[in-house]
């Protein structure tokens, strides 16, 4: 399908006129409403507000009168909208407090054995020290239980009581 001047204008009529997309594409016949949409894009077309059918509150006249009123009828209202507003970020005015993570009570770190890789087995705490790209870097090495890959302390630090992850959040 090729955009000719005479389509051209006559989306651009149909644009302004508050036709959607689909209808614009359904009068033009032979294209879609993708192709309508882009073509619009291209062309740099003014975006037209979202309509919504609700009721402005209305307000209290003085009931002085004695003269009814006709009921009102719902209006629609118009919101520009530029761009791509539904992907826009929403931040709160106010940050978030950050959680502070308070020590445990009577907590005694382990000294670590340093061991490396090819010294680890089954029975042996497999937490990292360290960075891993720095001569330096080891794992902890002590006696592992028969739950997991860590020592005591290494798992209490790993594996977080579900109590406690649901008042992190």
């Amino acid at each position: 399908m090729n955009w000719t001047d005479e389509r051209v204008e006559l989306l651009k009529k149909l644009w302004a006129d508050g036709l959607s997309a689909s209808q614009i594409a359904t009068q033009l016949g032979g294209v879609s409403r993708n192709a309508v949409i882009g073509k619009v894009h291209r062309l740099k077309l003014s975006a037209r507000g979202r309509t919504s059918s609700t009721q402005p509150r209305a307000k209290k006249a003085p009931a002085t009168t004695g003269v009814a009123k006709a009921p009102s009828r719902p209006t629609r209202t118009v919101t520009a909208t530029v761009g791509a507003t539904a992907l826009a970020a929403q931040f709160d005015a106010e940050p978030v407090a950050r959680q502070v993570m308070r020590p445990a009570a009577n907590v005694v770190v382990p000294i670590s054995r340093k061991l490396a890789l090819i010294e680890l087995n089954e029975r042996t705490c497999k937490w990292p020290n360290g960075d891993p790209l720095s001569e330096e870097f080891s794992f902890c090495g002590n006696e592992a239980g028969e739950s997991g890959p860590y020592c005591g302390y290494h798992s209490k630090v790993a594996y977080q009581p579900v109590s406690e992850r649901r008042r992190a959040r």
